[in-house]
């Protein structure tokens, strides 16, 4: 698998468990609004995507570059990918005035990028082992 497969895959899997995760926090009633500095605001579906898909898949493709000539990326992803992961949790989600459920399910979504970031780096990591042992 290339590396740009395996971002593309990672940010797949993100963006439907995120999905997945948002809709049992909707059905379970949460209601996702928050106070934002111009009035009421919502996450919704899109912004769960996008607040899932685009740092991953920058993060990963940065590593997924560094990463045959730089190994040291991989590792290093694979500890500050889910430090951020978890702390925007405590600088994003707990600080707004979200509902429990909603509070709840979103932090979720952070935790669940977790697993994904660190599988997909070894993943990134082994491509380039791999790429370095075909003559």
């Amino acid at each position: 698998m290339s590396r740009a497969s395996v971002v593309a895959a990672a940010a797949g899997v993100a963006a439907a468990v995120n999905l997945l995760v948002y809709l049992v926090g909707r059905l379970a009633g949460g209601d996702f609004r928050f106070t934002s500095p111009s009035g009421p605001a919502r996450v919704d579906a899109v912004t769960v995507v996008g607040f899932s898909v685009i740092p991953l898949a920058v993060g990963l493709a940065a590593v997924a570059l560094l990463a045959p000539r730089a190994p040291w990326a991989v590792r290093a992803a694979q500890v500050t990918g889910p430090l951020l992961a978890v702390a925007t949790i405590a600088g994003m989600t707990l600080p707004a005035d979200f509902d429990t459920i909603s509070k709840v399910s979103l932090a979720l979504c952070h935790l669940t990028l977790v697993p994904i970031i660190v599988v997909a780096a070894a993943v990134i990591g082994r491509a380039r082992v791999t790429a370095e042992a075909v003559p």
